[in-house]
């Protein structure tokens, strides 16, 4: 009976999840169950220095930070200006409407990180601007849904930090390794928008010719630079400080937190009211993320003191056709698990118990660190539970349905799939850029 415990403890957290329970308390709830029942009173002993761990340790301090900078971005109006101006700028090629979309989606992934705050952005400003030049549904959202989700790869990103902390690789590194990722699901949005707009025009229609004349009239090239430079030069100050060894990836999240102040000011949208919001979300976001670590600290204490790790490593090292099958199992385990619960929850639970796995199996680290961080990009956009089809939902016109959602995201879902298996097939990908900095 001893043995089966960390099997009937994931089956009883798995259903508490998909009943509703709150992550955290059923994280924290179900570790100390079944702490009690497997070390009685002495796991109270152990719990406290677990939980210490987690919040005296000086890489999660960029969270809060990363998110204080994508909040105060977002009310600075950066991306508002960006996404106007792109948009006129892709204007005569064909679903350059949709193009612009997804170039804007990356930026914002790189100035913000935060993939609620994209997808809210994007689907407020651009949704009716490319339903009224005839853009079909489908293709509006799943642009605007799978662009929203590019924060999650592209550095700096939430779920990096978190993913380094567990993993045990350096957050500088994996911010690194993620850029030809990134920009490689960037490439296969756009040529898919580009390839689908020429074999369906009425999908994707031209800007009028007598709009883009008055364009050009009033000045593109000064409109593409003055909103282009901002968010480039909170990216360099960001993310340059650590690829150049100036700054950790913490204290570049402290620089990029005050460089989207002094966006925010030279932008005349700073005010007490504005820094207090921002304060207000920022602490919100960083509670709610603390107390699944703690929760997922606790649960994995328990499941690894009850022989839990041993017990899945037993089972996958049994498959058969030698450690590539294993890897395509536990992706495809990430990636169906994705469809149930968001990246947080899989970071917390699923990744320390499947990364030492990984590792015993001789992987690299740093490659599979950005495997793990590509595919639970897909989190975000599978129904039932995908959060930027909620986002997307919640600011669209009543003539946009839930299928309409559900639908244009397959396509874009499928192409996260190839990517991963592109980075899979070439995991240079992943690690020749940081190498390459490292070496030098």
């Amino acid at each position: 009976m001893m043995e089966a415990l960390p099997l009937i403890m994931f089956a009883v957290l798995t259903v508490l999840l998909m009943i509703g329970f709150p992550v955290a308390f059923t994280l924290m709830g179900t570790a100390l169950c079944f702490g009690l029942i497997g070390f009685g009173w002495n796991f109270f002993n152990l719990l406290p220095l677990r939980i210490w761990g987690v919040m005296t340790n000086f890489t999660l301090l960029a969270v809060p930070l990363f998110v204080f900078m994508g909040v105060m971005l977002e009310r600075s109006g950066i991306a508002e200006e960006l996404l106007e101006t792109m948009a006129l700028l892709f204007g005569r090629i064909r679903g350059g409407l949709a193009i612009s979309v997804v170039i804007v989606g990356a930026l914002l992934g790189a100035s913000t990180g935060i993939v609620g705050a994209t997808v809210v952005t994007m689907g407020l400003l651009s949704l009716p601007t490319m339903l009224k030049r005839g853009y079909q549904p489908e293709l509006t959202t799943g642009t605007i849904a799978a662009s929203g989700t590019l924060g999650q790869i592209i550095p700096p990103s939430i779920v990096l930090v978190l993913l380094g902390d567990i993993i045990g690789v350096s957050v500088g590194d994996l911010f690194m390794g993620a850029v030809l990722p990134g920009l490689l699901l960037v490439s296969l949005y756009c040529g898919y928008i580009f390839v689908i707009a020429r074999l369906k025009p009425e999908w994707a229609p031209l800007i009028p010719d007598a709009e883009w004349k008055e364009v050009l009239e009033k000045g593109l090239f000064r409109r593409v630079v003055l909103a282009l430079l901002p968010p480039l030069v909170l990216i360099v100050a960001v993310l340059g400080s650590i690829f150049a060894g100036i700054a950790s990836p913490t204290e570049a999240a402290a620089v990029g937190a005050t460089g989207s102040v002094g966006l925010a000011l030279a932008n005349r949208r700073f005010s007490l009211g504005v820094l207090q919001q921002v304060a207000q979300a920022t602490t919100k976001l960083t509670c709610m993320v603390f107390i699944i670590l703690v929760g997922a600290g606790a649960f994995g204490l328990v499941f690894r003191g009850l022989g839990g790790d041993q017990l899945v490593r037993g089972y996958i090292q049994h498959i058969p056709y030698g450690k590539w099958a294993i890897v395509a199992i536990v992706m495809g385990i990430i990636f169906i698990i994705g469809f149930f619960l968001d990246f947080i929850e899989i970071t917390f639970i699923h990744i320390p118990v499947l990364a030492p796995i990984m590792l015993h199996l001789g992987f690299d680290p740093l490659w599979f660190g950005i495997l793990f961080a590509v595919n639970l990009q897909t989190s975000f956009m599978t129904p039932p539970f995908g959060f930027s089809l909620f986002y997307l939902k919640g600011v669209s016109p009543p003539e946009i349905t839930t299928g309409h959602i559900y639908r244009g995201i397959i396509p874009f879902v499928i192409l996260q799939a190839i990517g991963l298996l592109i980075v899979a097939l070439v995991p240079e990908l992943a690690t020749w850029l940081p190498r390459k900095i490292f070496t030098h």
